[in-house]
């Protein structure tokens, strides 16, 4: 008899299921067919928890006086199914390449609710977004020169944000992203029109977005002082979200994981491995919470706190959320194609996937997978998830995982959560495996291809 089981980590870190994935993997029989018809792995896509994200993130702004706009960061997820829940919520799109761009366009966003981030920027991209007079996010010097050749060119004048470094007085590490507002101070900026401040800032704390955007404020200030008109400062994106609703868990793992490392119990990894860089997968506050912290962080003294700053200067907040808007949004199914042991006895659970393919750029996946078993019960079976590339230490997670009645080929593992980011950032298709085919999911009847897959061959 069918069943859906946690593939358990010791200790567990369980994850927050939303009805709809609920729903689908109570369902064995359906996960079995879906994917039957369309390959291991594949993602399952529900657009719909994106608006719902989206209204608590901008819920602090109208108590403050303060137009809060959120941009959907593109490059969070391929599929277009985000792409229309976005417009359809009333977001823009932040795009990263001329792809998105184009796709996004094709789709239906408006120019105006786009805005170019991209960290390389060719004349390809730059020229469609002159073409239709999209904002672009100018980096650095060298993007200046060029897009003001090529408007100059075209006999126009377009709008852009200026990326702002900020400075490393300001106790914020230092960042690859933006120039310092001096530099940008002292170029001729006559050859565009600064519709904004923008600024990217790695990881999550809300008391450096606050140093940011007062710093974004300064910038807009004395780029008035020049004749230039800036409407919005742009926070970029590091919205923070939790995968675990249980802090206690959370604490529980690296207290495990730190006595491992110390050598007072087994390890709970991979050969032992660290996960030196790991997504805070519980945190608090997020979201609303989390940017209300940010807005009531103070200002300047005659200016209140950092929301009275914006509001004063009628500047709108622009940010570019996409994990955390994509937050319940996807999971993975992944089918198991065998199980054996390493040649010291480690048990392995293979899956007809490669480890690309529920990756980001942090050491590991810190949730707890579902296990959907078809046959009958065993002992429980302990090991770890390994995947289809060729190489010793190919992991799809790094944690040892048991599954308490035993696990067999054409099982299926249930990756949750892994819209924002897990599926594409970083997926592959080296020794030509496929890349994972995106569905989008319906309560009832066959899942359809999101339109990226048939944008995606044609492009092939």
């Amino acid at each position: 008899m069918p069943e859906t089981v946690t593939l358990a980590g010791d200790p567990p870190l369980t994850p927050r299921w939303e009805p709809w994935m609920r729903a689908l993997l109570a369902d064995p029989q359906r996960c079995a067919a879906i994917v039957a018809e369309h390959g291991s792995p594949v993602n399952v896509l529900n657009p719909e928890p994106l608006a719902r994200n989206a209204a608590e993130l901008t819920r602090p702004g109208p108590v403050r006086d303060l137009d809060i706009a959120l941009f959907y960061a593109r490059k969070a997820n391929k599929a277009l199914c985000f792409v229309d829940a976005a417009l359809a919520a009333g977001l823009g799109v932040d795009v990263a390449s001329e792809a998105e761009l184009a796709q996004v366009l094709d789709a239906g966003v408006r120019p105006e609710r786009i805005i170019v981030s991209a960290a390389v920027k060719n004349d390809r991209l730059l020229e469609l977004a002159l073409a239709r007079r999209v904002i672009v996010s100018l980096d650095h010097v060298g993007e200046l020169e060029t897009y003001a050749a090529l408007a100059a060119a075209a006999g126009v004048r377009p709008p852009v944000a200026l990326r702002l470094a900020l400075h490393p007085r300001t106790g914020v590490a230092p960042t690859r992203f933006g120039e310092l507002a001096e530099r940008w101070l002292a170029l001729d900026l006559g050859g565009v029109e600064v519709a904004g401040v923008h600024f990217h800032l790695n990881g999550y704390s809300a008391a450096e977005r606050g140093v940011g955007i007062v710093a974004a404020c300064q910038l807009v200030d004395a780029l008035g002082a020049r004749g230039h008109r800036p409407w919005f400062v742009d926070a970029g994106g590091g919205v923070p979200m939790s995968y675990l609703d249980d802090p206690g868990e959370w604490e529980a793992f690296w207290d495990a994981q730190g006595a491992a490392v110390a050598g007072e119990r087994a390890p709970l990894t991979w050969n032992g491995h660290r996960l030196d860089n790991v997504y805070p997968y519980h945190q608090q506050p997020t979201r609303g919470a989390w940017l209300t912290r940010v807005l009531e962080r103070p200002a300047h003294r005659d200016e209140g706190t950092v929301a009275k700053a914006l509001a004063g200067r009628r500047l709108s907040l622009h940010l570019e959320p996409g994990r955390s808007l994509l937050d319940g949004c996807g999971l993975t199914l992944a089918r198991v194609a065998f199980t054996k042991r390493r040649s010291d006895g480690v048990g392995l659970i293979g899956l007809e996937m490669n480890r690309t393919q529920c990756r980001t750029t942090s050491d590991d996946f810190l949730i707890d997978p579902a296990l959907i078993t078809f046959g009958a019960r065993s002992e429980p079976y302990e090991g770890f998830l390994v995947g289809a590339y060729c190489i010793e230490n190919e992991l799809i997670l790094q944690r040892r995982l048991t599954a308490p009645h035993g696990v067999q080929p054409g099982d299926i593992v249930a990756l949750p959560n892994t819209a924002g980011y897990f599926m594409h950032i970083l997926e592959s298709g080296s020794h030509q495996w496929p890349l994972a085919r995106n569905v989008v999911w319906r309560e009832s009847g066959p899942l359809p291809l999101d339109r990226i897959d048939r944008v995606s061959k044609a492009v092939r």
